[in-house]
């Protein structure tokens, strides 16, 4: 599978869409890491609710990019459409967090990963699954 996606970034049909995903993701996974340490080290909020904050926010950013730009040609647009793409898309990264929450608590607790390094690899691990679902059912790809 990521041999696949690997692939598909580089040449095949969604490459284009791949990549911009992709940019969209690190852009926004950068914004999250800023806003995370933002949360813990300087208002001294647990490292977890922090992350669900920073991703939450991210999830909002990630919608309003991805629709304008990633997803173009079959992007949300009107009032109605735009906020159910928003709302399905909270629905999909919603499902995400459980696993990206998972990932960080395991890597910092049992792990002893920093904090912003355990969160990193968590993004990357619920990324792929929120590129399919977000294709597939809030841009209906």
């Amino acid at each position: 599978m990521l041999r696949s996606f690997l692939r598909n970034l580089h040449s095949g049909p969604l490459a284009l869409q791949l990549r911009r995903f992709v940019v969209v993701g690190a852009v926004t996974a950068g914004i999250q890491m800023v806003l995370l340490w933002l949360f813990v080290d300087v208002a001294d909020v647990y490292y977890l609710v922090g992350a669900v904050v920073s991703i939450e926010i991210t999830i909002v950013l990630s919608y309003v990019l991805n629709n304008a730009w990633t997803f173009r040609a079959t992007q949300n647009t009107g009032t109605a459409e735009y906020l159910y793409g928003l709302l399905k898309t909270n629905v999909v990264r919603g499902t995400a967090i459980p696993i990206q929450i998972a990932v960080l608590y395991l890597l910092v607790e049992w792990g002893s990963i920093f904090y912003l390094a355990a969160n990193a690899v968590a993004i990357l691990v619920s990324g792929i699954y929120r590129y399919v679902l977000d294709a597939k059912w809030t841009w209906g790809q």
